[in-house]
């Protein structure tokens, strides 16, 4: 029998039924979990539970699994437990597409994952990959795990299904998971949230805790710039690789830091408001934000081997304080300096304004360019001069980014902003929004 039960049964299904007394000094999660389940909940059990609750290995979960959960709840009263808890307990960063029928919280686009507090001995997140996850250094989805603000891993996810173990102290352990490369590449899952400890002990309801919300929210809207492109890499002797992607040293996570604001970032690199990144100064009509602003996500990886996450919408029910938008690098590509065309990317970008705030009716809006180049920086102030004149909406503005100095500060992997450049833009843009929103 599993979990070493020598005793006699009988004896101990007589000492299980013989009344309430005996449970009550059990605190046992199993069983509950296993009748929640025999009663049609096992759509959402991940395969880490469902090999928990299957106390006796037969593939199944029922009334056998609850009477040896019982028993092994008696043999071992007041010892840690374990349990299991949904990724939805914990507070979502940036957009994100809960599975319910797999128990899946998904994460796509830069900086998104989760921030909750741990109690107990140790806690377990189990990650799944989408059909990219073995695209090695290439497209494999790089995240980073945070304890009480230290990085105890940096990975990337290269297999189907991954555990990660963080011990937690006796007060409590702040975790953060954060997806630090983008969503044009690849995405990972979040399967669940497992908890050693017995919250009687520790006089908790529960061994989770999510992080409050902070008092603000900036949404960035973006490109390669704001994902982190090549960040972690070095100038000339690499290329595009999710393992040189790093959000978490970006101008857009460096303000809201500054700010201490939570985030979202909706980033796509090599993408642009009327045409994606081009070296032959033609047309990329396919990599275009505004296409893919309303989902959670834009890649072509297949999530449990049916779903894709551009068909996860964003519901925007969770509404920015502040959107920050900082397109137009690419587009320039196309444009050059010729007048018409800028004129036609002002056109586009007025009508990507009016979408944004179809989603966003209150939020100041700043429109941004310049760290790569301000080609574009004019037909962005008449795009907002017109959507201002078209809808009487006064309540955007824009602001120029310095251009980098890569003699001062580097560059990095492609001519993409070193670190330090992501820094300065920060601080600009952090007085900025101080100056005009008194945070």
């Amino acid at each position: 029998m599993k979990k070493g039960l020598k005793i006699g049964i009988g004896a101990l299904l007589l000492a299980a039924f013989a009344g309430g007394a005996v449970f009550a000094l059990v605190n046992n999660a199993r069983t509950a979990r296993i009748l929640e389940v025999m009663d049609g909940g096992e759509g959402t059990v991940s395969d880490a539970e469902r090999d928990f609750l299957d106390m006796n290995g037969d593939g199944e979960i029922t009334l056998s699994d609850w009477v040896r959960a019982k028993l092994d709840a008696i043999l071992h009263k007041g010892a840690g437990q374990k349990l299991f808890y949904a990724p939805t307990e914990a507070k979502r960063l940036g957009r994100t597409a809960y599975h319910e029928s797999t128990g899946t919280l998904w994460c796509s686009l830069s900086g998104s994952g989760i921030d909750f507090r741990a109690f107990g001995e140790s806690c377990v997140l189990t990650l799944v990959g989408d059909s990219n996850c073995k695209g090695g250094t290439v497209s494999a989805p790089r995240y980073a795990v945070y304890a009480d603000e230290q990085l105890i891993e940096d990975a990337q996810l290269t297999e189907e299904r991954r555990q990660i173990t963080v011990p937690l102290s006796s007060s409590g352990t702040h975790i953060r998971l954060i997806k630090l490369s983008e969503s044009a590449s690849s995405s990972l899952g979040i399967q669940s949230i497992c908890m050693t400890g017995d919250p009687a002990r520790l006089d908790v309801p529960s061994l989770i805790a999510a992080e409050p919300a902070k008092a603000h929210l900036i949404e960035f809207i973006g490109d390669s710039i704001t994902c982190g492109y090549g960040v972690d890499g070095v100038f000339g002797t690499d290329t595009f690789k999710t393992q040189n992607e790093n959000v978490t040293k970006t101008y857009a996570y460096f303000t809201a830091q500054n700010l201490d604001a939570d985030y979202s970032m909706v980033s796509y690199s090599g993408h642009g408001i009327i045409s994606g990144y081009t070296s032959q100064g033609k047309l990329n009509g396919t990599q275009l934000v505004p296409k893919f602003y309303a989902q959670v996500g834009h890649n072509s990886a297949l999530l449990e081997e049916t779903h894709r996450i551009q068909e996860d919408i964003w519901d925007f029910a969770v509404q920015p304080d502040l959107i920050v938008i900082n397109l137009g690098t690419n587009d320039a590509s196309y444009t050059g300096n010729d007048a018409s065309l800028q004129k036609e990317f002002a056109a586009k970008y007025t009508e990507f304004l009016k979408k944004v705030r179809g989603k966003n009716p209150d939020a100041p809006i700043l429109c941004t360019l310049g760290i790569m180049g301000g080609t574009l920086c004019d037909a962005i102030d008449l795009a907002v001069s017109d959507y201002t004149a078209q809808t009487g909406d006064s309540n955007v503005r824009t602001m120029r980014f310095d251009q980098q100095d890569t003699d001062a500060d580097g560059v990095a992997v492609d001519w993409h902003p070193s670190e330090a450049t992501h820094r300065k833009a920060a601080d600009k843009l952090t007085a900025e929004i101080r100056a005009w929103l008194n945070w």
